[in-house]
């Protein structure tokens, strides 16, 4: 399963803004967006402004950090989204805000993608009552997304559920008594809040 390994804060300060990648870290003054706003490296304070290729390569690659995916498998989502109907930028984050561990994420089981990457991969969820160690796998409308009974009373997941970091979106249900989450719909663009213009990733591709 390949994965980011190295320094996630670089990954923030290099787009200039939070990506929230290292879940309770962030709300802190500890995060590196707080200490040093600027790009990494020796000439992080000297960088030029962007050509318009840039902006749209750093909403890319904005995008696949976000959600901890990279090139290759990025690459795959978007010919995947290209092939469905509608909007391809739009097919494209509803792809991403489907897969397993940005559900976990979202209904609050974990404070970061990072977080629910591992669960996931560790076993503690199951989908539609059979365990799933995939982060990458796609949940689909009526889906029910729980803990593993051994899993259920984690006092991780309890600090997480009680932090309330981030507001359930529309098309999720949470049950917190139950540790389980209902998948109602499919996302629409307006209920994924990230800083991401999707249709500058088409136009990079689209080159």
């Amino acid at each position: 399963m390949a994965r980011y390994r190295d320094a996630k804060c670089r990954l923030c300060r290099r787009e200039g803004m939070k990506l929230f990648l290292k879940g309770a870290r962030c709300f802190t003054d500890k995060c590196a967006i707080e200490r040093r706003n600027y790009p990494p490296g020796q000439h992080g304070l000297n960088r030029g402004k962007l050509t318009p290729f840039g902006v749209q390569l750093r909403e890319k690659q904005k995008a696949k950090r976000i959600y901890g995916v990279l090139e290759k498998q990025f690459r795959r989502y978007f010919e995947w989204a290209e092939r469905e109907k509608g909007a391809t930028g739009e097919n494209l984050l509803k792809l991403l805000e489907l897969r397993l561990d940005n559900v976990v994420h979202r209904l609050g089981f974990a404070a970061s993608r990072r977080e629910s990457r591992q669960m996931v991969a560790h076993g503690h969820f199951q989908v539609n009552g059979r365990k799933v160690t995939v982060p990458s796998y796609l949940v689909k409308m009526g889906d029910v997304v729980e803990l593993r009974p051994t899993s259920k009373h984690a006092a991780r997941v309890d600090d997480n559920l009680n932090a309330g970091r981030g507001q359930v979106p529309q098309w999720l249900e949470v049950q917190p008594d139950g540790r389980r989450g209902v998948v109602r719909s499919e996302p629409l663009r307006e209920d994924i809040q990230i800083p991401v213009s999707e249709q500058l990733i088409v136009e990079l591709y689209s080159k």
